[in-house]
């Protein structure tokens, strides 16, 4: 393993025989740093670190693996000028590999003059209560003492990935044959029975919604309820201790490459737990506010993530944390790939968004991280941050655009269908420009943030008062619709889980990557919360005995089939629009209900739509593909193209009553609300099935 704590965070050697310990920790701006260690009473001894430009370290014997530690930083206090030092509080090292317990949230956890009458961001000094009872500690973990992996890494290639986005609390709780000590931690994802749920499912990756350290919110801590998504990072090389420490993790990641499955880390580096000027002291906060966090020339804190600060990856240490934080996740944690959340703060410069910023460059310079899968959330909350399509090469991103359209469409909006055909298609116009194929586009229906799909087919209204912001939280528009009856209905499942049936069919018979959100194939419920972020209890976790299997065996086949056609997994944009010309190579064509190419007045219309996709092989013929899309509510006739003879892939909808074969001109009736794929295959030379 590469050592990556020479100047920060504690590496252990030998030196003729005797044990030892180096400490490091950056701070620009602090007059003088201690470090603090701990025994197993509790008790601290505090040891003043030397000084070397901006970085403070010590070097002790006897110390291994185990040993408690935290740090204390003396400066000025002086918010206006961005610095926020108080020798009172405990500190957790950025660089901690591990992190003991939570904090106990108290007055004493806040900044200084918090709680005082005046201008707490002005506050003119300490509160001078020390908060070390309250605070958790560092642990030290000694890296050469890990055992290899077994399993290499899967390696899919982006296009050929399929990605399933889990909580790993939420996912196994409830997991039927998982060990009462592994529910909600990492083992549970290792245990044999969810390697072979995964493996039947057939997915290529997991996406672990945060596992870096996180803390709880105070506000939410002050109305009983906890931050169960864990986007409130404060520890960015430690796992969360709930979910278990770095060894657990790579025994977990280990055996899900031993199955052929990949694991993609979302990560939160564009702000802290500490919030704003008001929020609790952890760590950057007492070390040296001033660079870790982005402030306006007054001091005040700039809020481009909505969650009270935001780092400053233009800062050389920030970046070089950052930097150092992913290698360890790749190299130490084995992770295949990354899912930065909200990515636009990390390509914020003084004067905007900037691909060219120095993030984006060292990602794309770095001879570990280059190598892996690197999926942005292509949005923040601060001016100008919604970019899409604007991400580097390497980039895939969250497509919004691709998961609104398809909500439309299925909704029976009318005027989507050209809409639908650019997302379809891999949303070309959004990264062909940057030189990227289909893969750039990660396609959902639903994802944690949000509705799932069972309650975007249930409800037209959000339903998050047991949040404890009088339902004013979450999205407001969903796209949703309810059928008429808001809420669960027995007399509208059939129709909720047809139509639902019909959007993962064309989620996975998109071009682009697809991610399926944990739970929606099995009919999970959120009874209509749409921002359940704090819901660490039943509402969240997904009940396995309830579990719809059917529509498990379904969510299972479209993957099986997604998978043995390579055409989906393009690499590069297809744009020849005439199957019958005979020319080598890929194409997609889109005929209306007459068998006819799409005219101008046909895209400005409720369906039906026909999609034709295919390639020309010299030697085998034309392989094809028919996908039938009717979004309306009555049933159609349609004439199929005349290029082949076409028979039914897949029975994609319910009972078929659609004939298993039609000749090339052939007609048939849609029903409505349906989508369905027919495979066509010519012989080369006569250009007939």
């Amino acid at each position: 393993m590469s050592d990556l704590h020479r100047r920060c965070g504690v590496w252990l050697f030998s030196e003729d025989g005797v044990s030892k310990a180096h400490f490091g920790v950056f701070s620009r701006h602090a007059s003088a740093v201690f470090l603090c260690l701990f025994d197993e009473e509790g008790r601290e001894f505090s040891y003043p670190m030397k000084r070397r430009g901006d970085f403070w370290s010590l070097t002790l014997d006897g110390i291994g693996e185990g040993q408690t530690y935290g740090f204390r930083a003396d400066g000025p206090w002086a918010p206006a000028a961005g610095h926020r030092f108080d020798p009172a509080k405990l500190l957790l090292d950025p660089y901690a590999l591990a992190i003991d317990g939570l904090p106990k949230l108290a007055v004493a956890q806040a900044a200084q003059g918090s709680a005082g009458p005046q201008d707490p961001h002005f506050a003119p000094s300490s509160d001078g209560e020390d908060n070390a009872a309250l605070m958790p500690r560092c642990r030290v973990v000694d890296l050469a003492a890990l055992p290899p992996f077994v399993h290499p890494k899967p390696g899919y290639a982006m296009e050929e990935s399929v990605i399933y986005e889990l909580h790993v609390k939420g996912f196994s709780m409830g997991f039927p044959g998982v060990p009462p000590e592994h529910k909600g931690r990492f083992a549970a994802l290792a245990a044999p029975e969810v390697i072979h749920y995964l493996k039947r499912l057939g997915v290529t990756a997991v996406e672990l919604m945060p596992c870096q350290q996180f803390f709880d919110e105070p506000f939410l801590h002050a109305k009983g309820l906890s931050n169960y998504w864990g986007y409130n990072s404060i520890g960015f090389f430690a796992p969360h201790n709930a979910y278990g420490d770095i060894r657990e993790f790579r025994a977990m990641v280990d055996a899900l490459h031993g199955a052929g499955i990949e694991v993609i880390l979302d990560v939160v580096y564009n702000h802290s737990a500490e919030g704003n000027a008001m929020g609790p002291v952890y760590s950057f906060k007492g070390l040296d506010n001033a660079c870790y966090y982005r402030l306006t020339d007054s001091g005040h804190y700039i809020n481009d993530t909505g969650c009270g600060n935001t780092l400053d990856l233009g800062q050389p240490r920030v970046l070089e944390l950052v930097m150092d934080s992913l290698r360890y996740w790749a190299e130490v944690g084995g992770v295949d790939g990354f899912r930065f959340d909200l990515a636009a703060c990390l390509g914020r410069m003084p004067h905007g968004f900037d691909i060219h910023c120095g993030f984006f460059a060292a990602l794309g310079q770095d001879p570990v991280l280059k190598a892996l899968k690197l999926i942005a959330e292509p949005w923040d909350v601060g001016p100008g941050g919604y970019r899409l399509g604007e991400f580097p090469a390497a980039f895939a991103e969250w497509n919004d655009k691709y998961r609104d359209a398809m909500r439309r469409l299925w909704r029976g909006d009318e005027q989507i269908l050209g809409e639908f055909a650019r997302r379809f298609h891999g949303s070309a116009d959004l990264f062909e420009p940057s030189h990227r194929g289909p893969w750039a586009s990660l396609n959902f229906i639903a994802s944690h943030d949000g509705f799932t799909l069972r309650d975007l087919l249930s409800y037209q209204q959000r339903h998050n008062l047991a949040n404890g912001e009088d339902n004013r939280d979450g999205h407001q528009e969903n796209l949703s619709h309810n059928f008429g009856v808001e809420g669960e209905a027995s007399e509208l499942v059939a129709a909720r889980k047809h139509k639902a049936r019909a959007m993962l069919v064309t989620l996975f018979f998109s071009f682009g990557v697809p991610m399926l959100r944990a739970g929606d194939e099995l009919w999970q419920t959120q009874q209509g919360n749409n921002n359940a972020y704090c819901q660490d209890n039943a509402l969240t976790w997904i009940d396995w005995e309830s579990a719809d299997r059917e529509l498990i065996d379904f969510v299972a086949g479209l993957i099986r089939i997604r998978r043995q056609l390579p055409l989906l997994a393009a690499t590069r944009y297809i744009h020849g629009n005439n199957p019958d010309d005979g020319r080598k190579g890929p194409f997609l064509a889109w005929f209306n209900e007459s068998g006819l190419p799409m005219a101008g007045t046909d895209w400005h219309r409720c369906g039906p739509l026909i999609a034709a996709l295919g390639e020309h092989h010299p030697l085998r013929g034309s392989e094809l593909l028919l996908i039938l899309i009717n979004p309306s509510q009555s049933a159609v006739d349609i004439s199929l193209p005349r290029f082949a003879v076409w028979e039914q892939l897949h029975s994609l909808c319910g009972n078929s009553d659609l004939p298993a074969r039609i000749e090339a001109g052939g007609t048939l009736t849609l029903p409505g609300v349906s989508i369905w794929i027919f495979h066509g295959h010519r012989d080369a030379e006569s250009g007939t099935q």
